[in-house]
């Protein structure tokens, strides 16, 4: 009597356990998928604003956004802020291996020139396959998933432009790969520009990766604080050159959402 009353306390522990677990996970989940919809939220009063002024997104922009009695931190970021993986040269591909990939120079030179020969590749048809999505460089042989989280914040795959970089518009993190690695230049140049210092100084990076061009493709970025202290960032690369059919003055080309433990430090 006495093993099969412990037996049966063992099994009864087990399934109290398995589900505090499962209630756990999926309270969680409904957190996150509340913090995806008021991040949206937050995101398309951003957008609205941005179409009410007619004026076009020229650097990185933050604001504090309510939406249903919850603050968020709002970014819109021109997307030629980015490096653009489907037009960046030999050399500032070199430059993001190497400084922001963390490689050795004769290794970031070497997988430069792998997504180069990758997105060059013909198929069928004689069209170059093109990186659909900034995950695709995953494909590319020798990128892990390690190095590919260092490089993802910095990278687009949503641009048909020069494969040049708007310093106006970069984070500090692309603009110190711009810089050669500098990071007190780099932040400078963020420093000045976010002040609102008119006609920043850019001529100590390299001009030859610099396009000041103005573009109407931006992603724009919702952090919401969840109960724990998780953050869960949503993001939207959105094109402000096409509506759509339901009528918005804008096209949504992707959307994005990860989780940002507790236990990281937040910038």
């Amino acid at each position: 009597v006495l093993w099969i009353v412990a037996a049966l306390s063992i099994i009864a522990t087990g399934i109290t356990h398995t589900l505090r677990q499962e209630v756990r996970m999926m309270t969680q989940a409904r957190q996150q998928v509340e913090a995806q919809a008021l991040g949206d939220g937050a995101i398309q009063i951003a957008l609205q604003a941005i179409v009410a002024s007619n004026q076009p997104v020229r650097q990185v922009v933050q604001t504090e956004i309510t939406y249903r009695g919850v603050a968020m931190r709002v970014q819109i970021m021109p997307l030629n802020g980015l490096i653009d993986i489907n037009a960046a040269g030999l050399p500032l591909l070199e430059r993001l291996f190497a400084i922001a990939g963390g490689l050795p120079s004769d290794a970031a030179q070497a997988m430069a020139q792998a997504v180069v020969q990758a997105r060059e590749r013909r198929d069928e048809r004689g069209r170059s396959q093109r990186f659909e999505a900034e995950e695709d460089l995953l494909r590319v042989p020798g990128i892990g998933y390690d190095l590919y989280a260092r490089l993802s914040a910095l990278l687009t795959a949503d641009l048909s432009g020069s494969g040049r970089v708007n310093p106006m518009a970069a984070p500090v993190d692309v603009l110190t790969v711009l810089a050669g690695g500098n990071t007190g230049l780099a932040l400078q140049i963020a420093t000045s520009r976010e002040s609102g210092q008119v006609g920043v100084n850019v001529s100590a990076l390299d001009g030859s990766l610099l396009d000041t061009s103005i573009t109407r493709l931006v992603r724009a970025q919702a952090l919401v604080r969840m109960a724990d202290g998780s953050i869960v960032r949503i993001s939207r690369s959105v094109d402000f050159n096409a509506s759509t059919r339901d009528g918005a003055p804008w096209h949504t080309l992707r959307t994005s959402t990860d989780v940002e433990p507790a236990n990281r430090k937040n910038s």
